[in-house]
């Protein structure tokens, strides 16, 4: 490891990763480097052996590994806990910002020396990202994530890479991971936007970086993406998270009139709507749907009403909603 001030600052979270935390730690201290880099990994107060696997391996890696242990969760507490603290604890020094959850692992030992000099000598682009593969811990089985191969292509150091503009973000297909992501130590958005948001999550923190500069997307697999009982989004009721992705979308567009938005929200409000309605809890119905309406442009609202009808809940919908939820 050289010394020095980090060029590059990790950010890592961790809750109960125990399994799959060393796998993690193991891809950031094989990381061949011209530069110093340091990896926070932050323990959100675990429950299993996470916090002591930090330990041996801040122990073993003083300059790599810089631990921070919560008593207390801070991801299920309201606005952007969590991002404040990893955002103070960069190094002020580090000129670049690297992403990896503690149950995913990078697999390229290059990786952040390949997205680190691309930056160096692309001043017009703000972030870099790559493919990857998901691993599904019950079966044991790796799957290549679909890929933008319509995208122009160009080559760097040997690598193709694409450039995904902002309207590909709202792809139903998200085009990366926060694992594979490296940027710019610049702010990409102020605290008082992201407050905004009920839950700050990769997804809106790419939208801003977006917005700040280009996107890299290398072709190279360099990381894998956990999905597990575990897992933050996969271990969790899909129905909860995408009420939480319909909400974020919804205050998105609110704050930044994107236009482009308005897909993923209409189809982030079909999955939770018809789900409450199947279940028959129509209080939450209501209320996704009076939020919904509030926000889109009365086509869409339209639109997302159509598709619902034509995906035979018509009967379900007059019993649960009368004229007046609709305005």
């Amino acid at each position: 490891m050289l010394k020095g001030d980090p060029l590059v600052s990790i950010r890592c979270l961790v809750y109960n990763h125990e399994p799959y935390l060393r796998q993690c730690l193991d891809g950031f201290v094989m990381q061949q480097t011209t530069f110093s880099f340091e990896a926070i990994v932050h323990d959100d107060a675990s429950t299993d052996g996470s916090a002591a696997i930090i330990r041996e391996y801040a122990e073993k890696y003083p300059d790599i590994i810089k631990p921070i242990y919560e008593t207390e969760n801070q991801f299920s507490k309201p606005g952007d806990t969590i991002g404040h603290i990893m955002r103070a604890a960069v190094h002020p020094n580090a000129k670049y910002v690297a992403m990896c959850e503690g149950d995913d692992y990078w697999t390229d030992p290059h990786k952040l020396q390949l997205q680190v000099d691309f930056l160096e000598s692309h001043p017009d682009y703000y972030m870099t990202c790559h493919a990857y593969l998901f691993y599904y811990e019950d079966t044991k089985a790796f799957e290549p994530h679909p890929f933008l191969d319509e995208m122009p292509l160009e080559l760097f150091n040997g690598r193709e890479y694409c450039t995904p503009s902002i309207e590909e973000y709202f792809n139903p297909i998200w085009f990366t991971q926060a694992t594979t992501l490296v940027r710019r130590n610049q702010p990409y958005a102020t605290d008082e936007t992201l407050d905004h948001y009920p839950l700050v999550i990769d997804h809106i923190e790419c939208y801003y970086m977006l917005k700040a500069g280009k996107c890299a997307l290398f072709k190279d697999v360099m990381g894998v993406y956990r999905k597990h009982s575990g897992g933050l989004f996969s271990g969790h009721d899909l129905l909860k998270w995408a009420e939480i992705e319909l909400r974020n979308k919804l205050v998105l567009y609110q704050l930044e009139k994107e236009p482009a938005a308005l897909r993923s929200i209409d189809q982030h409000f079909v999955d939770t709507f018809i789900p409450y309605l199947s279940q028959k809890d129509f209080p939450k119905a209501r209320q996704v749907l009076s939020e919904y309406v509030k926000v889109v442009p009365i086509k869409n609202l339209m639109k997302s009403l159509m598709r619902i009808i034509k995906m035979g809940v018509r009967s379900v919908c007059k019993t649960s909603c009368g004229t007046n939820d609709i305005r």
